[in-house]
């Protein structure tokens, strides 16, 4: 049961992605994640101001070795950790197959647009 980061965004949406990588290699019928699965932790949204949505998102995934948690098409996903550690988040196909993604100046996250104009923003932090 997982939700797209933003599942109900309007014409501007700023979110916040908190990763984590608790490497976990058991079954899910005790709780623990299946190696190379995410589930969503929390996710909090923030509608108070007008044409915005905040989302915030705590993932849990149990990776691969070489994989940490990301996101693949608006769903957390295990992806290279070259990607999270280069910051080229565009690489990890974060968008929608409908939307383009491009990078934030500092490299903090990504936007996604979609064909009528609207646009995602996405930052990213790590949790430990």
């Amino acid at each position: 049961n997982t939700l797209p980061v933003c599942p109900s965004c309007h014409t501007h949406t700023d979110c916040t992605v908190l990763y984590t990588d608790r490497a976990r290699k058991s079954n899910e019928c005790h709780g623990q994640l299946v190696a190379g699965t995410c589930e969503i932790v929390t996710l909090d949204r923030d509608s108070s101001q007008p044409r915005r949505t905040i989302a915030r998102q705590t993932a849990r995934c149990a990776c691969k070795k070489g994989q940490i948690a990301g996101t693949t098409r608006a769903r957390p996903a295990c992806v290279d950790v070259r990607i999270i550690t280069s910051r080229q988040w565009c690489e990890m196909t974060p968008c929608l197959e409908d939307e383009g993604c491009n990078l934030l100046v500092n490299q903090s996250g990504w936007t996604c647009t979609q064909p009528g104009g609207r646009v995602k923003t996405t930052t990213v932090r790590k949790q430990a």
